[in-house]
C-alpha cells in the first residue's frame, strides 16, 4: 500500500462522509431559520452500492481506522443500516456516527445491530424553551428518548453541544448536570465560522474560557492531557465525570487534523475551510485518485480554523 501524506507528513485515517444535505431540524448555527425537512425532499441521494464503492477506493489506499457517517440529519438516510453493514464489512476498526437524536428512539437497535458502535447527538439544551430558540422545533424529548434508547442497546454515546452566546449559554450547567447523571461524556462547541455565520462569527461566540468559568460555579476539575489529532479538550471533574471543549477559535487543532470529508455529492474535502469541493466520481485508477487526495490534502490548515461560506448542512458536523 502506497502511503499517502500530506505535506505536513500527516497520515488521513478518519473519514466523515455526509450521506444527504437535509435534517429535520433548524439549528440557528447550521441554517438561517429555512425548514430544510421541506426544501430538500426532492435532493437526490448517492446509492448505498456507489458510497459503499467510493468508501473502499478510499480505504484502499488510506488504511482507514475510523468512518464518522454525518449529514444533514444521516437517520433521515434511507440506506443508512446497509451502508453501516458494508463499512463493516470492509473491516474498518471503527464505525461511528452524528446525528440529532431525533429519530434515535426507533433506530438504535437497527443501527447497533448492523455494526455501528458509537455516535454522538448533538443537544444544545434541556430546557424546551432554550431548545427552541435554538432548532425551530418542540421535539426536545423525543431526542432524550433516543439517548435512553441507545444506551440501553449499548451504544457509546457522546453528546454535543453548540453553545451561542445570548441563545443557549445559560445551559451550560444544566448540560452538564443532564450528562453526568448519566455517565455520558459531553463536549461543548465554539460557534464555528460556517454559511451564513462565516462573516460575523463572534456575534455568538462563547469561548472555552467563558465555558469553564461557568462550569466552575459549580464543579471543580482538572485538565486532562489532549490526544495527538483529538479535536476536544478535556476536564474531569473530582468524581471522575469528563466534559471535552471543542475550541476551534479559542485553541485551534489544525496542526494535527488527521480528517478528510467526503459529500453526499461524492466530492472529498481536506477541511472545512475550503469550498473547492474535489470529484471521486468515475475514478477507477489508484493513481488518480491519489492525486486527488493529494490535491484535497493541500486544503488542510497548518494553524488555525478560517472557516467558509459552506453551510454545515452540506459538510456534515
Amino acid at each position: 500500500m502506497q502511503l499517502v501524506t500530506d505535506k505536513y507528513n500527516r497520515q488521513f485515517k478518519t473519514l466523515r462522509v455526509s450521506l444527504l444535505s437535509r435534517c429535520n431540524l433548524s439549528c440557528a448555527y447550521c441554517t438561517m431559520g429555512e425548514d430544510n425537512a421541506k426544501n430538500n425532499n426532492n435532493q437526490p441521494l448517492s446509492s448505498a452500492n456507489d458510497l459503499l464503492d467510493t468508501i473502499q477506493k478510499l480505504h484502499s489506499v488510506l488504511n482507514l481506522q475510523t468512518i464518522r457517517l454525518t449529514g444533514g440529519e444521516p437517520l433521515l438516510y434511507p440506506h443508512l443500516i446497509e451502508v453501516i453493514k458494508g463499512i463493516a464489512d470492509m473491516g474498518i476498526p471503527e464505525i461511528k456516527l452524528t446525528t440529532n437524536g431525533l429519530l434515535l428512539e426507533r433506530m438504535a437497535k437497527q443501527m447497533k445491530d448492523a455494526g455501528m458502535q458509537s455516535i454522538n447527538i448533538s443537544l444544545d439544551a434541556v430546557d424546551e424553551d432554550v431548545f427552541f430558540l435554538i432548532s425551530k422545533r418542540n421535539h426536545l424529548q423525543k431526542i432524550l428518548d433516543g439517548i435512553d434508547a441507545a444506551l440501553a442497546v449499548g451504544l457509546n454515546v457522546k453528546i454535543n453541544s453548540v453553545i451561542m452566546k445570548g441563545l443557549n449559554d445559560s445551559q451550560v450547567l444544566p448540560l452538564l448536570q443532564y450528562a453526568f447523571e448519566r455517565n455520558i461524556t459531553i463536549r461543548f462547541l465554539e460557534v464555528m465560522a460556517m454559511g451564513h455565520l462565516h462573516y460575523d462569527p463572534l456575534k455568538y461566540l462563547f469561548t472555552q474560557e467563558e465555558i469553564l468559568s461557568a462550569a466552575r460555579t459549580k464543579y471543580h476539575f482538572e485538565k486532562v492531557i489532549r490526544k495527538d489529532s483529538a479535536t476536544s479538550n478535556y476536564w474531569q471533574t473530582e468524581d471522575g465525570h469528563v466534559f471535552g471543549i471543542i475550541a476551534n477559535e479559542s485553541e485551534p487543532f489544525c496542526h494535527d487534523c488527521n480528517r478528510l470529508r467526503l459529500d453526499s455529492d461524492g466530492n472529498i474535502y481536506g477541511c472545512l475551510s475550503s469550498n473547492h469541493p474535489i470529484s471521486l466520481k468515475n475514478i477507477n485508477d489508484e493513481s488518480v485518485l491519489i492525486d486527488k487526495l493529494q490535491e484535497a490534502m493541500l486544503q488542510k490548515q497548518a494553524v488555525k480554523f478560517i472557516g467558509s461560506e459552506l453551510s454545515m448542512l452540506h459538510i456534515g458536523g
